[in-house]
Protein backbone atom coordinates (compact mmCIF):
# COMPACT_ATOMS: atom_id res chain seq x y z
CA UNK A 1 0.00 0.00 0.00
CA UNK A 2 1.28 3.46 -0.82
CA UNK A 3 1.39 6.28 1.71
CA UNK A 4 -0.23 9.68 1.93
CA UNK A 5 0.70 12.81 3.82
CA UNK A 6 -1.59 14.61 6.23
CA UNK A 7 -0.67 18.03 7.60
CA UNK A 8 2.70 18.83 9.19
CA UNK A 9 4.39 16.08 7.18
CA UNK A 10 2.67 13.15 8.91
CA UNK A 11 2.92 10.16 6.55
CA UNK A 12 0.48 7.27 6.90
CA UNK A 13 -0.91 4.44 4.79
CA UNK A 14 -3.44 5.61 2.20
CA UNK A 15 -6.15 3.64 4.01
CA UNK A 16 -6.10 3.37 7.80
CA UNK A 17 -8.07 1.27 10.26
CA UNK A 18 -10.78 2.52 12.59
CA UNK A 19 -10.63 0.30 15.67
CA UNK A 20 -13.77 1.37 17.56
CA UNK A 21 -15.97 -1.47 16.33
CA UNK A 22 -13.67 -4.04 17.89
CA UNK A 23 -14.93 -2.88 21.30
CA UNK A 24 -18.37 -1.31 20.82
CA UNK A 25 -21.21 0.02 18.66
CA UNK A 26 -21.86 -2.89 16.29
CA UNK A 27 -23.24 -5.56 18.55
CA UNK A 28 -21.49 -8.67 19.88
CA UNK A 29 -18.02 -9.19 18.51
CA UNK A 30 -17.78 -12.40 16.44
CA UNK A 31 -14.24 -12.91 17.69
CA UNK A 32 -12.37 -12.98 20.98
CA UNK A 33 -9.94 -10.35 22.19
CA UNK A 34 -7.08 -12.52 20.96
CA UNK A 35 -8.79 -12.67 17.57
CA UNK A 36 -8.88 -8.87 17.44
CA UNK A 37 -5.19 -8.67 18.32
CA UNK A 38 -4.52 -11.01 15.41
CA UNK A 39 -6.66 -8.84 13.10
CA UNK A 40 -4.77 -5.69 14.13
CA UNK A 41 -1.42 -7.33 13.52
CA UNK A 42 -2.57 -8.70 10.18
CA UNK A 43 -3.46 -5.14 9.17
CA UNK A 44 0.19 -4.19 9.63
CA UNK A 45 1.21 -7.13 7.46
CA UNK A 46 -1.17 -5.83 4.77
CA UNK A 47 0.50 -2.40 4.80
CA UNK A 48 -1.79 -0.46 7.15
CA UNK A 49 0.23 1.93 9.31
CA UNK A 50 -2.52 4.24 10.62
CA UNK A 51 -4.71 3.10 13.53
CA UNK A 52 -7.51 5.09 15.16
CA UNK A 53 -8.81 4.65 18.70
CA UNK A 54 -10.09 6.79 21.61
CA UNK A 55 -10.39 6.66 25.37
CA UNK A 56 -14.19 6.71 25.09
CA UNK A 57 -14.30 3.52 23.02
CA UNK A 58 -15.33 0.91 25.53
CA UNK A 59 -14.49 3.12 27.37
CA UNK A 60 -10.75 2.53 27.70
CA UNK A 61 -10.63 -1.09 26.54
CA UNK A 62 -10.13 -0.23 22.89
CA UNK A 63 -6.95 1.69 23.65
CA UNK A 64 -5.76 -1.26 25.73
CA UNK A 65 -6.46 -3.63 22.84
CA UNK A 66 -4.66 -1.43 20.32
CA UNK A 67 -1.76 -0.91 22.68
CA UNK A 68 -1.21 -4.61 23.25
CA UNK A 69 -1.62 -5.54 19.59
CA UNK A 70 0.73 -2.90 18.21
CA UNK A 71 3.38 -2.88 20.93
CA UNK A 72 5.66 -5.27 18.98
CA UNK A 73 5.51 -3.01 15.88
CA UNK A 74 5.15 0.35 17.60
CA UNK A 75 7.93 1.99 15.57
CA UNK A 76 6.22 1.00 12.31
CA UNK A 77 2.78 2.51 12.96
CA UNK A 78 0.97 5.78 13.65
CA UNK A 79 -1.57 5.67 16.49
CA UNK A 80 -4.28 8.30 16.83
CA UNK A 81 -6.40 8.67 19.94
CA UNK A 82 -8.73 11.31 21.34
CA UNK A 83 -9.73 13.40 24.34
CA UNK A 84 -12.75 15.55 25.09
CA UNK A 85 -15.46 13.50 26.79
CA UNK A 86 -16.48 13.54 30.44
CA UNK A 87 -16.54 9.83 31.32
CA UNK A 88 -18.06 8.81 34.65
CA UNK A 89 -18.86 5.31 35.89
CA UNK A 90 -18.01 3.91 32.48
CA UNK A 91 -20.29 6.23 30.52
CA UNK A 92 -19.86 9.49 28.64
CA UNK A 93 -22.00 12.16 30.31
CA UNK A 94 -20.90 15.21 28.31
CA UNK A 95 -17.85 17.09 27.14
CA UNK A 96 -14.70 18.10 28.99
CA UNK A 97 -11.70 19.68 27.26
CA UNK A 98 -10.31 21.64 30.19
CA UNK A 99 -6.50 21.77 30.09
CA UNK A 100 -6.16 19.61 33.21
CA UNK A 101 -8.49 17.02 31.68
CA UNK A 102 -6.54 16.96 28.41
CA UNK A 103 -3.35 16.30 30.36
CA UNK A 104 -4.96 13.57 32.47
CA UNK A 105 -6.33 11.83 29.37
CA UNK A 106 -2.94 12.01 27.65
CA UNK A 107 -1.19 10.32 30.58
CA UNK A 108 -3.83 7.60 30.85
CA UNK A 109 -3.84 6.99 27.10
CA UNK A 110 -0.07 6.67 27.03
CA UNK A 111 -0.29 3.91 29.65
CA UNK A 112 -3.08 2.04 27.90
CA UNK A 113 -1.38 2.30 24.52
CA UNK A 114 1.92 1.08 25.96
CA UNK A 115 3.85 3.91 24.39
CA UNK A 116 5.75 7.02 25.37
CA UNK A 117 4.21 9.29 22.71
CA UNK A 118 0.79 9.72 21.08
CA UNK A 119 1.27 10.26 17.35
CA UNK A 120 -1.98 12.16 16.75
CA UNK A 121 -4.16 13.54 19.56
CA UNK A 122 -7.63 14.68 18.47
CA UNK A 123 -10.16 16.77 20.33
CA UNK A 124 -13.06 14.33 19.89
CA UNK A 125 -15.76 17.00 19.89
CA UNK A 126 -15.48 20.76 20.25
CA UNK A 127 -16.27 21.86 23.81
CA UNK A 128 -18.09 25.22 23.73
CA UNK A 129 -17.22 25.82 27.40
CA UNK A 130 -13.45 25.78 26.85
CA UNK A 131 -11.76 28.38 24.61
CA UNK A 132 -9.94 26.88 21.65
CA UNK A 133 -6.86 28.88 22.66
CA UNK A 134 -6.72 26.75 25.83
CA UNK A 135 -7.29 23.47 24.01
CA UNK A 136 -4.77 24.01 21.23
CA UNK A 137 -2.32 25.61 23.63
CA UNK A 138 -2.44 22.62 25.97
CA UNK A 139 -1.86 20.13 23.17
CA UNK A 140 0.99 22.35 21.97
CA UNK A 141 2.56 22.07 25.42
CA UNK A 142 2.23 18.29 25.29
CA UNK A 143 3.98 18.31 21.93
CA UNK A 144 6.79 20.43 23.39
CA UNK A 145 7.09 17.91 26.24
CA UNK A 146 7.42 15.01 23.79
CA UNK A 147 4.20 13.28 24.88
CA UNK A 148 2.27 14.06 21.68
CA UNK A 149 3.48 14.52 18.11
CA UNK A 150 0.47 16.01 16.30
CA UNK A 151 -2.79 17.84 17.07
CA UNK A 152 -6.13 17.02 15.46
CA UNK A 153 -9.80 17.99 15.62
CA UNK A 154 -12.95 15.98 14.99
CA UNK A 155 -16.27 17.18 13.54
CA UNK A 156 -15.18 20.83 13.92
CA UNK A 157 -16.46 23.74 11.83
CA UNK A 158 -14.26 25.70 9.41
CA UNK A 159 -14.19 28.66 11.80
CA UNK A 160 -13.03 26.49 14.71
CA UNK A 161 -10.35 24.87 12.57
CA UNK A 162 -8.98 28.32 11.76
CA UNK A 163 -8.98 29.38 15.41
CA UNK A 164 -7.17 26.23 16.48
CA UNK A 165 -4.62 26.36 13.67
CA UNK A 166 -3.73 29.93 14.57
CA UNK A 167 -2.71 28.77 18.06
CA UNK A 168 -1.01 25.49 17.19
CA UNK A 169 -0.75 23.78 13.78
CA UNK A 170 -3.52 21.28 13.14
CA UNK A 171 -2.33 18.12 11.40
CA UNK A 172 -5.69 16.50 10.62
CA UNK A 173 -9.41 16.91 10.87
CA UNK A 174 -11.49 13.79 11.37
CA UNK A 175 -15.15 13.91 10.37
CA UNK A 176 -17.72 11.66 8.77
CA UNK A 177 -17.48 11.83 4.99
CA UNK A 178 -18.64 9.38 2.35
CA UNK A 179 -20.77 9.05 -0.75
CA UNK A 180 -23.86 9.60 1.39
CA UNK A 181 -22.45 12.11 3.92
CA UNK A 182 -21.16 15.13 2.02
CA UNK A 183 -21.34 17.77 4.76
CA UNK A 184 -17.61 18.75 4.77
CA UNK A 185 -17.51 19.75 1.11
CA UNK A 186 -18.87 23.28 1.21
CA UNK A 187 -16.68 24.89 3.88
CA UNK A 188 -14.44 22.39 5.67
CA UNK A 189 -12.56 20.86 2.74
CA UNK A 190 -11.65 24.24 1.18
CA UNK A 191 -10.39 25.40 4.60
CA UNK A 192 -8.22 22.29 4.99
CA UNK A 193 -6.80 22.76 1.49
CA UNK A 194 -5.95 26.39 2.23
CA UNK A 195 -4.27 25.63 5.56
CA UNK A 196 -2.48 22.43 4.56
CA UNK A 197 -4.39 20.19 6.96
CA UNK A 198 -5.11 16.54 6.20
CA UNK A 199 -8.56 14.99 6.31
CA UNK A 200 -9.43 11.62 7.87
CA UNK A 201 -12.96 10.47 6.97
CA UNK A 202 -14.45 8.06 9.47
CA UNK A 203 -17.35 5.77 8.56
CA UNK A 204 -16.34 6.09 4.90
CA UNK A 205 -18.50 3.07 4.12
CA UNK A 206 -21.60 4.53 5.72
CA UNK A 207 -21.58 2.17 8.73
CA UNK A 208 -21.63 -0.72 6.28
CA UNK A 209 -24.52 0.50 4.13
CA UNK A 210 -22.37 1.47 1.16
CA UNK A 211 -20.92 -2.04 0.94
CA UNK A 212 -24.32 -3.40 -0.09
CA UNK A 213 -24.46 -5.79 2.87
CA UNK A 214 -27.23 -3.88 4.69
CA UNK A 215 -30.75 -3.49 3.33
CA UNK A 216 -34.27 -2.82 4.61
CA UNK A 217 -34.63 -6.43 5.77
CA UNK A 218 -31.46 -6.37 7.91
CA UNK A 219 -32.10 -6.95 11.62
CA UNK A 220 -29.63 -5.23 13.97
CA UNK A 221 -28.48 -7.05 17.08
CA UNK A 222 -28.60 -5.67 20.63
CA UNK A 223 -25.96 -3.00 21.10
CA UNK A 224 -25.77 -2.10 17.39
CA UNK A 225 -25.73 1.70 17.22
CA UNK A 226 -27.41 1.68 13.82
CA UNK A 227 -30.71 0.80 15.48
CA UNK A 228 -30.70 4.31 17.03
CA UNK A 229 -29.74 6.27 13.90
CA UNK A 230 -32.50 7.84 11.76
CA UNK A 231 -30.74 7.01 8.50
CA UNK A 232 -31.05 3.31 9.37
CA UNK A 233 -34.78 3.09 9.93
CA UNK A 234 -36.33 0.48 7.68
CA UNK A 235 -38.10 3.19 5.65
CA UNK A 236 -34.91 5.20 5.10
CA UNK A 237 -32.86 2.13 4.24
CA UNK A 238 -35.38 1.35 1.53
CA UNK A 239 -35.30 4.94 0.25
CA UNK A 240 -31.49 5.01 0.24
CA UNK A 241 -31.15 1.65 -1.48
CA UNK A 242 -30.98 3.29 -4.92
CA UNK A 243 -27.69 4.89 -3.92
CA UNK A 244 -25.96 1.65 -2.99
CA UNK A 245 -27.42 -0.17 -5.97
CA UNK A 246 -25.81 2.39 -8.26
CA UNK A 247 -22.46 2.07 -6.47
CA UNK A 248 -22.74 -1.67 -6.97
CA UNK A 249 -23.25 -1.21 -10.70
CA UNK A 250 -20.12 0.94 -10.94
CA UNK A 251 -18.21 -1.65 -8.92
CA UNK A 252 -19.29 -4.46 -11.25
CA UNK A 253 -18.07 -2.49 -14.25
CA UNK A 254 -14.66 -2.06 -12.62
CA UNK A 255 -14.25 -5.58 -11.25
CA UNK A 256 -14.31 -4.23 -7.70
CA UNK A 257 -16.56 -4.41 -4.66
CA UNK A 258 -18.99 -1.67 -3.67
CA UNK A 259 -16.88 -0.86 -0.63
CA UNK A 260 -13.77 -0.50 -2.77
CA UNK A 261 -15.55 1.94 -5.09
CA UNK A 262 -16.77 4.01 -2.13
CA UNK A 263 -13.21 4.23 -0.78
CA UNK A 264 -11.68 4.86 -4.21
CA UNK A 265 -14.06 7.79 -4.67
CA UNK A 266 -12.86 9.29 -1.39
CA UNK A 267 -9.20 8.77 -2.28
CA UNK A 268 -9.77 10.53 -5.60
CA UNK A 269 -11.12 13.71 -3.96
CA UNK A 270 -7.77 14.99 -2.62
CA UNK A 271 -4.30 13.49 -2.09
CA UNK A 272 -4.42 14.44 1.61
CA UNK A 273 -7.54 12.38 2.39
CA UNK A 274 -7.01 9.14 4.34
CA UNK A 275 -10.17 7.14 5.13
CA UNK A 276 -10.27 4.85 8.17
CA UNK A 277 -12.90 2.14 7.56
CA UNK A 278 -13.53 -0.08 10.55
CA UNK A 279 -13.84 -3.84 10.57
CA UNK A 280 -13.33 -6.89 12.74
CA UNK A 281 -12.18 -9.16 9.91
CA UNK A 282 -8.82 -9.46 8.16
CA UNK A 283 -10.58 -10.23 4.87
CA UNK A 284 -12.24 -6.81 4.98
CA UNK A 285 -8.94 -5.08 5.70
CA UNK A 286 -7.48 -6.77 2.63
CA UNK A 287 -10.50 -5.72 0.57
CA UNK A 288 -10.30 -2.13 1.79
CA UNK A 289 -6.59 -1.95 1.08
CA UNK A 290 -7.38 -3.04 -2.47
CA UNK A 291 -9.35 0.16 -3.02
CA UNK A 292 -6.07 1.96 -3.69
CA UNK A 293 -5.78 -0.04 -6.93
CA UNK A 294 -9.30 0.76 -8.19
CA UNK A 295 -9.06 3.24 -11.06
CA UNK A 296 -12.23 5.28 -11.44
CA UNK A 297 -12.60 7.21 -14.68
CA UNK A 298 -13.48 10.89 -14.84
CA UNK A 299 -16.97 9.86 -15.90
CA UNK A 300 -17.23 7.48 -12.94
CA UNK A 301 -16.23 10.24 -10.53
CA UNK A 302 -18.63 12.77 -12.03
CA UNK A 303 -21.43 10.22 -11.89
CA UNK A 304 -20.73 9.32 -8.26
CA UNK A 305 -20.32 12.99 -7.29
CA UNK A 306 -23.91 13.71 -8.26
CA UNK A 307 -25.32 10.46 -6.94
CA UNK A 308 -26.32 11.63 -3.45
CA UNK A 309 -28.13 14.63 -4.89
CA UNK A 310 -30.00 12.48 -7.40
CA UNK A 311 -31.03 9.95 -4.77
CA UNK A 312 -31.71 12.49 -1.99
CA UNK A 313 -30.32 10.58 0.99
CA UNK A 314 -32.93 10.19 3.72
CA UNK A 315 -32.34 10.46 7.50
CA UNK A 316 -29.81 12.15 9.78
CA UNK A 317 -26.48 10.41 10.37
CA UNK A 318 -26.76 10.74 14.18
CA UNK A 319 -29.58 10.96 16.67
CA UNK A 320 -30.62 14.45 17.79
CA UNK A 321 -28.27 14.55 20.78
CA UNK A 322 -25.15 13.69 18.82
CA UNK A 323 -26.09 15.91 15.88
CA UNK A 324 -25.81 18.75 18.40
CA UNK A 325 -22.10 17.96 18.93
CA UNK A 326 -21.01 18.36 15.29
CA UNK A 327 -20.09 21.39 13.23
CA UNK A 328 -19.21 23.64 16.17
Amino acid sequence: MHTRELGQGLKVSAVGLGCMGMSQSYGPNPGTRDDMIEVLRSAVDLGVTFFDTAEVYGPYVNEELVGEALEPVRDEVVIATKFGWDIRDGKSVGLDSRPEQIRAVAEASLRRLRTDVIDLFYQHRVDPDVPMDDVAGTVGELVAEGKVRHFGLSEASAATIRRAHAVFPVTALQSEYSLWTRDPESEVLPTLAELGIGFVPFRPLGKGFLTGTVDQSTSFSDGDVRSTIPRFTEENREANRALVDHIGAVAASRGATSGQVALAWLLAQHPWIVPIPGTRRTSRIEENAGSTAVALSADDLADLDSLAQRVHVQGDRYNAQHMGYVGR
